[in-house]
């Protein structure tokens, strides 16, 4: 896949250009976001994304284009649960309903900087050592049964993490919001507000998301535009997923189990590869149209079972 000059440029200006608009939108009026309104910009995205993968489609073909659709909707569908945690983080800070786009926002660039960073180094270690796919498959279904087994995340509180820690021993910290503002000055001395604690704990909190995701998406396409499109589109539509869904989240009680099928069959599938490569052997080979339909399938049935179940609860 041999990626033009132009297309990198247009990409990138590209998603400057919809970061901007989006913040211009929302923040010259910070407000709580309406069903409506979230998914309107969820609908804006993801229609974003399926031109996009046109583009890829008309300029590399479709074998590329299915590969981004695969890469896109695993990583999609992997935000989903991470929802869940990002409630915890905003509920545990107590943040204002107007302020939680720009929390989201802002812990969207700095997962937008630091996955760009881990995909680069897996993409060359992939390059460099292919049997490397076999320890990302053992990797993938030791995640898959952490998914399976845990069943939220209660225990967990943002508020002791490592980087607020580190924070806090920097500057003295403050439990009072000052508007948008992320330091404010008490009694001449500057504090820290809760608004960049949040940020860095949202930020903080999807780098570790990042450990499992890249592994899966670098099993569907081993192009650095198509992982990094992908991880892109998919983070830039969790902000608005994340206000749709966050009086869903807990009715999708199957999306855990589906979840873990998906990262066990990447698994496999990565493991195939590293065994074929790591022996030169062949193996069976899963084509990526089989892996999206795959994906495409299982999370069907993830979503129909829950609220089937929740149906009956009722």
């Amino acid at each position: 896949m041999n990626v033009p000059t132009w297309l990198w440029i247009a990409t990138l200006v590209g998603f400057v250009a919809v970061l901007f608009a989006d913040f211009w939108i929302v923040e010259r009026r910070p407000h709580a976001f309406s069903t409506r309104e979230a998914t309107r910009w969820v609908i804006f995205y993801v229609v974003l994304a399926v031109l996009y993968g046109l583009v890829i489609w008309m300029l590399f073909g479709a074998g590329f284009a299915t590969e981004f659709y695969a890469a896109f909707l695993t990583e999609y569908s992997l935000s989903v649960d991470n929802l869940f945690v990002f409630l915890v983080i905003i509920s545990a800070f107590s943040v204002p309903k107007e302020l939680q786009h720009r929390v989201l926002l802002v812990g969207v660039l700095l997962a937008l900087f630091f996955r760009a960073i881990l995909i680069a180094i897996g993409l060359n270690a992939v390059q460099a050592f292919q049997p490397i796919f076999i320890l990302f498959g053992l990797f993938l279904f030791y995640t898959a049964f952490k998914v399976l087994r845990e069943d939220g995340a209660e225990d967990f509180d943002p508020r002791h993490s490592r980087a607020i820690r580190l924070i806090g021993k920097v500057w003295p910290l403050t439990s009072d919001y000052a508007g948008t503002k992320l330091f404010t000055r008490i009694g001449g001395v500057k504090h820290v507000t809760p608004l960049m604690l949040v940020m860095v704990a949202i930020g903080a909190t999807d780098i570790m998301f990042a450990l499992d995701s890249i592994p899966a998406v670098l099993g569907l396409s081993n192009e650095l535009l198509i992982v990094l499109t992908a991880n892109a589109f998919a983070l830039m539509g969790l902000r608005q997923l994340f206000f749709l869904l966050q009086g869903l989240v807990n009715r999708l009680s199957q999306l855990a189990k589906g979840l873990s099928v998906i990262l066990f069959f990447i698994g496999f599938k990565l493991l195939l590869m590293g065994i074929s490569a790591a022996f030169n052997v062949e193996v069976f080979y899963i084509s990526t149209p089989m892996s999206l339909s795959f994906i495409v399938f299982v999370l069907f049935v993830s979503v129909v079972w829950s609220l089937v179940l929740e149906r009956r609860r009722k």
